[in-house]
């Protein structure tokens, strides 16, 4: 960017002139009104290309896994999906108004340097994310060599080969750029709701139709014991889209106005997600009938279609899927907020690399190891960060800056979001204090152990049930204690 490049002007939709800031980039710029062109149709369309996904299933499958009827985990689900679309709403608003992503929203609460913090946490995740869908893409090539390849299943090698390639390809399309992945978008999100059918059919063929499919009844005894597995599964629904929750501005920021966008989020997201779960949840619950046991990960069952040539069409339209759900909803956001650190130097291209190779570090496959690993390991493990995020960002938009920014001041030092060095230690230690609160249930599990007095272990048990509520005990936290910070610096 030249010294003389412009950031946005402080009135929503228009672009004037500003001082000379390095950060500001294209790609963090807020976009001008006229540009602002999504309608109802669009957010709802981005919501189906986005919940038809594999994680979507495996959430649903591992309720069955874990212990669920199928009545319980599509209760589940459908209640979670409703609770995460409050945040979701309220955070859309800023990106809808302003039309400025995620990053550049952070910096009105933490600070112009201190919405690093936020930005890379959720980068992080994501990164997370693009491993596991990386790796869901890889076992499926594997699948598909083992059903035509005579032996390639033997071969100890062939799944880490197939993830690498798998995760070469996702590169290319990054590197490809943006008309890549809006080509993707357009073409792919079908592939992925046929091969649900497909699975759904071939269950209910196999168990003998659907009522013996949805006949595998609830392991739980007692509403205690269920109530115990069914806390974290919804804590685990709700962190499922906890990550686009924050960087909802990200694609909000092109809306035409705020009932658009609303509207389409409020008709696509619950609605999509418990449909396609409803198949996760069918399918696993037949395969408690055609197996014996709960299978809970769909490139299994796929390879258990019987014919080679259904195998291959089946996992070639899940990869391009898979590919699809990859790019679009793991590499827009965490590119943005890398560039978001050095937006002089860092593209959003390179910043999508940068998600790749740290994918790589995240060894998916160990999330993927277990039900229990994704549902509680990772999903409720990384909300432990995000809640809090999300509860001091609504906090000072709503109820501090009563939804009046000043975009100007977003982009250069020295403004009205400099705070401290650039950096809010209030909106800091919020954050921090959420995620303290939030993970003192997990370092509290070993002293729930035999061999701790009943007192010590009494205590521990109930510190570890903070960890099941993870999202919903770092919001509040974070939310309480940010307000109670910011007033008193006010009143001081």
């Amino acid at each position: 960017m030249s010294e003389t490049s412009q950031a946005p002007a402080a009135e929503p939709g228009q672009s004037g002139t500003a001082a000379p800031s390095w950060l500001w980039n294209k790609d963090l710029a807020a976009v001008p009104r006229e540009k602002r062109t999504w309608g109802t149709y669009n957010y709802a369309a981005l919501w189906v290309a986005m919940s038809v996904n594999i994680p979507t299933y495996m959430l649903a499958s591992g309720m069955i896994a874990g212990g669920m009827n199928w009545k319980q985990a599509i209760f589940t689900v459908f209640l979670g999906n409703l609770i995460v679309l409050i945040p979701m709403l309220l955070n859309a608003h800023a990106g809808a108004r302003y039309g400025i992503p995620f990053p550049v929203f952070a910096r009105a609460s933490f600070g112009v340097l201190g919405a690093n913090i936020p930005a890379l946490l959720r980068a992080l995740v994501a990164c997370g994310w693009f491993g596991i869908q990386t790796w869901i893409g890889g076992q499926a090539i594997n699948a598909m060599l083992a059903a035509v390849v005579p032996g390639w299943g033997a071969y100890w090698l062939g799944e880490p080969l197939c993830f690498g390639l798998f995760w070469l390809l996702n590169l290319y399309v990054i590197v490809r750029g943006i008309d890549t992945i809006r080509f993707l978008q357009g073409v792919t999100a079908p592939f992925l709701l046929a091969i649900g059918l497909v699975l759904l059919l071939w269950a209910r063929q196999q168990a003998g139709g659907f009522g013996p499919m949805l006949s595998a009844p609830s392991k739980f005894k007692t509403f205690d014991e269920f109530f115990l597995f069914f806390v974290p599964s919804l804590t685990g629904v709700v962190a499922f889209w906890a990550t686009v929750a924050l960087n909802i501005p990200d694609f909000t920021r092109y809306a035409k106005g705020q009932r658009e966008q609303m509207v389409g989020q409020a008709l696509g997201l619950p609605a999509t997600m418990t449909l396609f779960s409803f198949i996760g949840v069918a399918v696993t619950s037949a395969t408690v009938v055609i197996f014996g046991e709960a299978q809970w990960d769909p490139v299994v069952v796929l390879s258990h279609l019987g014919h080679p040539a259904a195998v291959v069409v089946a996992m070639i339209a899940l990869l391009l899927a898979t590919l699809n759900v990859n790019v679009a909803a793991n590499v827009v956001s965490p590119a943005n907020d890398f560039s978001n650190l050095y937006p002089r130097r860092i593209s959003f291209k390179l910043g999508g690399v940068i998600t790749c190779l740290i994918g790589l570090l995240l060894q998916p496959w160990q999330w993927l190891a277990s039900y229990g690993n994704y549902i509680i390991g990772w999903l409720v493990g990384y909300s432990s960060f995000l809640g809090p995020i999300a509860g001091v960002m609504i906090a000072d938009y709503f109820l501090l800056r009563k939804k009046i920014i000043l975009v100007e001041d977003l982009y250069r030092r020295q403004g009205f979001y400099e705070f401290s060095r650039g950096f809010n230690g209030r909106a800091v230690a919020a954050l921090a204090a959420g995620v303290v609160v939030a993970l003192m249930g997990l370092a509290a599990e070993p002293l729930t152990t035999e061999g701790h007095p009943d007192w010590l272990r009494l205590g521990a048990g109930i510190l570890h049930q903070l960890f099941h509520y993870a999202w919903f005990v770092g919001f509040g936290v974070s939310f309480l204690v940010y307000l109670w910070l910011m007033r008193r610096q006010r009143t001081g």
